[in-house]
């Protein structure tokens, strides 16, 4: 076949063993009869797509908005009325206070007013009104607990269930067991802040030491190039017939490289990677283009204003991904603590800072609920809201509120939950969490669960430890589920 005339098509048939030979490594992964070696699971059998890999499952796709910074608990979901009555006096909950970075101030009550909502009856700030007109679909876990009150850390923890680096990421657990609903897309993608990187950066989303093929695959859906390398550089000299030519010498190196290294796969592991990314080149920009998208559904998202248009359309990319057969979806609110403030971590004024964010999350959060709703995806899709953790019900420097790591709020809707209701109770201040405490390993255990997978079974050996997302942990909240 002459190198000049080869097409894609023909080139990846003339490819056809090797990428025989991998498509025939992941059926037998997925059949769990590849032979055992360290850092290699134990044999499982393959998931349906429409069910679980070790029981039935009430969700086939996760949607996770992470509220980076720590959003307060006390001026979002955890109404105290003992906040009003004590503003301005001495905050004493009794006990040792210990903080971030600051000496206790006096109790500040919410700059924001509070209304009941729905048919719970769900006490929620004015901060989040489009939120607050979804509660009966959401279960509230106000009584959540940190280990760490450092948001590096505690950001580790909530995303992959340790406070140091180099563990797989929630995302990256799920892809690794369930897989992609769509082989032209990846299983996992996150959707960071259009202002920058939360704290750990791409760490947060990494595969740890999960192949790598199950990290998170970034995408910046408001820049001209939303995935790094989706488009080929715009260079002259670069021609279809020269990509071909390239192409072509590619495919006779790699059979040579392939024959020289009998039994060593990772060739073929990185052909896969570049077949992946060979097709996202194709399906990619139609996932991306949202301007088909109805004026109406534009406008739901709030893409017609500007402080919300960017987290809108973070929401609605996160939707058409989540249609398409990506298996989880991780968004975030807040990027790096620059000032102004870019995230939740509202030490100076939280009235100005927390305003600005909670207006450009709240109105496409509950978009996303009511368009998957609206779509028939509710059902089967479980939303997850979070943060690293809470903040203190007294004042820092007399309008922020310091870091607080032992109560702040959750919530869960769709995908197998119970609706408008609430496990678990922070105290009168909001400052402890005394009914239920619940860690992220049980918010990980209950999202597994919901998926079809028992939390205790997904590992993976490393280093000759059987290792999994919630490390000897976590415990299915099993009063939310529906």
């Amino acid at each position: 076949m002459s190198a000049s005339r080869i097409d894609r098509r023909r080139f990846l048939w003339s490819a056809g063993g090797g990428l025989g030979g991998v498509a025939l490594a992941h059926l037998l992964g997925a059949e769990g009869l590849l032979a055992g070696e360290e850092g290699r699971a134990q044999p499982r059998p393959r998931p349906e797509w429409n069910g679980g890999l070790h029981h039935r499952a009430r969700a086939r796709r996760v949607v996770e908005l992470f509220m980076s910074g720590a959003a307060s608990q006390c001026d979002t979901f955890d109404y105290k009325p003992l906040l009003i009555k004590k503003h301005g006096e001495k905050f004493d909950p009794g006990g040792t206070i210990e903080l971030f970075q600051s000496v206790p101030g006096a109790v500040m009550k919410s700059p924001w007013g509070w209304k009941q909502y729905g048919g719970c009856g769900k006490w929620v700030s004015d901060l989040v009104p489009h939120l607050a007109g979804c509660v009966d679909e959401m279960a509230f876990l106000p009584a959540m607990v940190s280990r760490s009150n450092v948001h590096g850390p505690a950001t580790f923890l909530q995303n992959t269930g340790f406070v140091l680096p180099g563990f797989p990421s929630f995302g990256a657990w799920v892809s690794y067991g369930l897989g992609s609903l769509n082989d032209d897309l990846p299983s996992f993608v996150v959707l960071p802040d259009a202002r920058g990187f939360a704290p750990n950066g791409p760490a947060n989303w990494a595969a740890g030491f999960l192949p790598a093929s199950y990290q998170g695959t970034m995408v910046k859906a408001s820049s001209k190039n939303p995935i790094f390398d989706l488009f080929p550089p715009e260079d002259p000299e670069l021609t279809p017939e020269s990509q071909r030519d390239g192409l072509a010498v590619l495919d006779r190196l790699n059979r040579a490289h392939r024959a020289e290294r009998a039994g060593d796969s990772r060739l073929d592991a990185r052909i896969a990677s570049y077949e992946l990314a060979a097709r996202l080149q194709l399906s990619a920009p139609e996932v991306l283009d949202i301007s088909r998208e109805s004026r109406a559904v534009r406008a739901l998202y709030g893409l017609d204003e500007p402080i919300t248009a960017d987290f809108g359309r973070n929401c609605l990319v996160a939707r058409r991904l989540l249609e398409r057969g990506v298996r989880f979806v991780q968004v975030w609110s807040g990027a790096d603590n620059g000032f102004p403030r870019r995230n939740w971590d509202s030490h100076e004024d939280i009235a100005r800072d927390h305003a600005e964010m909670g207006r450009s999350m709240d109105r496409p959060a509950a978009a996303l609920i009511k368009d998957l709703k609206a779509r028939g995806m509710l059902d089967d899709t479980l939303v997850i809201w979070t943060t690293e953790f809470g903040r203190m019900p007294c004042s820092q420097g007399g309008k922020g509120r310091d870091h607080n790591p032992s109560a702040f709020t959750s919530w869960l809707a769709g995908g197998g939950i119970k609706g408008g209701i609430t496990y678990g109770a922070s105290d009168e201040w909001s400052y402890r969490a005394v009914e239920n405490p619940t860690y992220g390993y049980d918010l990980h255990a209950t999202a597994l669960h919901l998926l079809g997978i028992d939390h205790t079974r997904l590992t993976f050996r490393h280093n000759g430890i059987d290792r999994r997302l919630t490390d000897v942990h976590g415990r299915v909240i099993r009063e939310i589920l529906a």
